[in-house]
């Protein structure tokens, strides 16, 4: 056996019951910043009405343990079928908020469904066959692990949905205080030396890991430079301010029509008025925080990289700088082995917003690089593609097959709304090119010469 690979332990059924209830009173949470009357509302035009995410959170755990793993029998088939899958509708489907408290369920049936749901899936991990070998939905427990990061990940989506809302249709939690202080770091470049990369893992090496990270694959980065910070407000700022988004030198074909189409000439997050700029913040706006990561699409990123003479990092490029160190071996995080701690980061739910950038000097990787976990996911240059020997999951198979289409790219790290549980050096995301709605940022790289 690989020193590499673990031998699993059985699941502890407390752990996961607790992972369980956690995820579902932090999903409640989120829902309960919402006026009611934005229930309806689809403040995202490429995401479902809200009411849609209430359901499919609990749909989809009990789909997958208990009535495709398990077998068990149905709770209400209709809303099974229309809670299944959180697909993007297309741009033109939109759905007027009168349209959809006709077309979608109350929101007592959506609640009565997914407490009924929860009660199935708790009832499960507390005593049914849930690890069984060689069973290919519970092998390992992996239909437990894909429901528990599942939701986990769309707690995400519903946190840069919810930004997008009208102040006055959100709770402001009575703590909500960004940090808005900070100096901007400098410009600088860090030296990075060859050497090899670890992308993926064997199933056996960890309890969980999706369809994308697997199997293990190695890659050798050669010498190349990149950013000790990732880039702010204010350098952006710079870019804006020189006509970026009105030279199309800058972008590709396809993201410079977006620009035209769309009328976009700055960042989403980034609101004018008159001569100033304001950050549009999860509750309120504040003055545009300079010292805080740019969140951006992944086309706004490699357009400021070119106006910089620079490019994006390719995925491996990230991983050799944040995970290598200079002896040849690799780190569990980019800080190291120690557990991750609001100290070595922004994640965890730990805030709304970012932080000033680079002031979690304890989460420095080997090289000295900052927030390379936390702080915002980081665009990379890689297409989302499938490692060698790539096969999909049996509890999730669209998971990542449905998304190997060259209009996806990598992002790598993790931001303010990942938690804890899922900061893994294997972890991949990913998004369109013009998706602008994430907490994504980035950082420039270039080749040693």
């Amino acid at each position: 056996m690989s020193t590499r690979e673990l031998v699993a332990p059985a699941l502890d059924r407390e752990a996961l019951i607790s992972w369980y209830e956690r995820n579902r009173e932090r999903s409640r949470a989120l829902f309960d910043l919402i006026d009611e009357d934005a229930y309806y509302s689809q403040p995202i035009a490429l995401r479902h009405p809200i009411v849609f995410y209430e359901g499919h959170l609990a749909a989809f755990s009990f789909n997958t343990l208990v009535k495709r793993a398990l077998r068990g029998p149905s709770i209400d088939e209709p809303l099974e079928r229309l809670f299944a899958r959180g697909i993007d509708p297309d741009e033109e489907n939109r759905t007027r908020e009168t349209d959809a408290r006709r077309l979608w369920p109350s929101r007592e049936r959506v609640r009565e469904f997914a407490a009924e749901a929860d009660r199935r899936v708790l009832e499960s991990l507390a005593r049914a066959e849930v690890e069984r070998p060689s069973d290919p939905y519970l092998d390992r427990g992996e239909a437990v692990f894909t429901i528990l990061e599942h939701e986990a990940m769309h707690q995400e989506t519903l946190m840069y949905m919810w930004h997008r809302l009208p102040f006055e249709r959100k709770r402001m939690p009575p703590a909500y205080r960004p940090v808005t202080d900070g100096v901007v770091p400098g410009l600088e470049w860090v030296d990075v030396p060859g050497g090899r990369a670890t992308l993926g893992v064997e199933a056996a090496a960890i309890p969980f890991g999706w369809d994308n990270e697997r199997p293990a694959y190695w890659v050798d980065v050669a010498p190349f430079a990149i950013e000790r910070h990732d880039v702010t407000n204010g350098a952006f700022l710079e870019f804006v301010s020189a006509g970026g988004y009105e030279d199309a030198r800058w972008w590709r074909a396809d993201d410079w029509a977006w620009l035209r189409a769309d009328g976009i000439r700055h960042p989403l997050f980034w609101e004018p008025e008159g001569a100033e700029w304001f950050w549009r913040g999860m509750f309120e706006r504040v003055r545009l925080p300079l010292a805080w990561p740019v969140h951006v699409s992944w086309a706004e990123a490699s357009a400021y990289a070119k106006w910089r003479g620079a490019r994006l990092p390719s995925e491996a490029e990230y991983q050799r700088a944040a995970f290598g160190d200079p002896f040849g071996g690799e780190r569990q995080f980019p800080w190291g082995s120690e557990a991750p701690t609001t100290a070595h980061g922004v994640f965890d739910f730990s805030t709304w917003d970012p932080h000033p950038a680079g002031t979690h000097a304890r989460g420095q990787s080997a090289w000295g690089i900052h927030d390379l976990m936390g702080n915002g996911w980081e665009w990379t240059a890689s297409p989302f593609a499938p490692f060698p020997g790539f096969q999909p999951m049996a509890s999730y198979p669209e998971y990542s097959a449905d998304f190997f289409d060259g209009d996806h790219f990598v992002m790598k790290g993790a931001s303010q709304a990942t938690p804890r549980e899922l900061l893994r050096p294997t972890l991949r995301n990913w998004f369109r090119a013009r998706y602008p709605y994430v907490y994504a940022t980035f950082r420039c790289a270039r080749d040693l010469r």
